[in-house]
């Protein structure tokens, strides 16, 4: 998933760099107060996709003492740091943009610069787009679904470039009808107010990032479709009586941790308690890969001696 994750955001770098210069020369030739805001916008996603690089990257790193599950949630960490930015820069600056123009309007006089650059920024953002949300589909049995995707999705760094890509094609279809209306009834509002849309769209979409990757950075639990593949498992077991609801928490897309607390049936040895233990640990991480770290606890008395004459509550003792 790393790999898919790095596919994307380097797509959408090379295709950010390139947008932020062109829109950045035909604001200059323009005085598009939208096409300013767009390069703003541009910039802003470039230095946001170097961040989920380094939070890839890091959250790689093994574990340690000091993090023995690892730093899977680094990359979560640097998503919430993008949602901020978004907000702070790209929003903010475009806000402000616009009603900068609104208050000192300048008519363009050639639209030719702004249409060749956003039709060119439309397909390099329209097509790392699509490189996003292919390699985000292939995670996910429903594709069409891709809201409620997201959503369950504990892959932030992927997510994450889909939400500006989707947000930056947005902003190229507002700014080319700000500029067409600007120029068609010969009014510079059109363009102010179209700086002020772009920014109002960039605060919804670092919000929903940001709810996203708080989520994650708290310790969401696995998706629905992992939690019924674990019951299926423990359903499965014939000598397993009862259980609670089970605890899993996401260190990274590809790592959760799961917490079991399991009754058995009756007449179980410690010994056969344990082995049992160890076969229910194997067969749910085969079934469900991306669980690795399982820890169980019994929530009943066995025995511990084949007479049946001593019993040992395993109340506070993990498998």
């Amino acid at each position: 998933m790393a790999g898919n994750s790095n596919i994307a955001i380097y797509g959408a770098i090379i295709a950010n760099v390139l947008i932020a210069i062109s829109k950045f020369v035909a604001a200059f030739f323009t005085g598009s107060s939208a096409m300013l805001a767009e390069g703003i916008h541009s910039v802003v996603d470039t230095g946001d996709g170097l961040l989920l690089l380094l939070g890839v990257s890091r959250s790689q790193r093994k574990a340690d003492k000091h993090h023995p599950f690892g730093y899977g949630k680094e990359v979560y960490f640097w998503s919430f740091v993008v949602s901020i930015l978004i907000f702070a820069l790209g929003g903010g600056f475009a806000i402000y943009e616009g009603i900068h123009s609104l208050q000192h309007p300048e008519l363009i006089d050639d639209p030719t610069w702004n249409y060749i650059v956003l039709g060119a920024a439309f397909l390099f953002e329209g097509t790392s787009l699509l490189i996003s949300l292919h390699k985000f589909n292939k995670s996910h049995e429903d594709p069409g679904n891709i809201i409620s995707n997201i959503i369950e999705s504990k892959d932030s760094s992927t997510f994450a470039v889909i939400i500006e890509d989707s947000a930056a094609v947005t902003g190229i279809i507002i700014a080319i009808l700000g500029v067409f209306l600007s120029v068609y009834y010969q009014n510079p509002i059109f363009d102010g107010i179209a700086s002020i849309c772009i920014g109002a769209l960039l605060l919804t979409v670092a919000t929903f990032l940001a709810h996203e990757s708080k989520g994650l950075l708290l310790g969401e639990s696995a998706r629905s479709t992992v939690l019924n593949g674990i019951e299926h498992v423990l359903k499965s077991k014939h000598y397993i009586k009862n259980w609670k609801f089970p605890k899993t928490m996401h260190f990274s897309s590809e790592s959760i941790l799961l917490i079991l607390e399991v009754e058995l049936t009756n007449g179980f040895q410690l010994e056969e308690a344990e082995e049992r233990m160890q076969e229910l640990r194997k067969d749910i991480q085969e079934k469900q890969p991306k669980i690795t770290q399982v820890y169980i606890q019994l929530i009943n008395n066995v025995e511990t001696t084949s007479s049946g004459s001593k019993r040992k509550s395993l109340n506070s003792e993990y498998y």
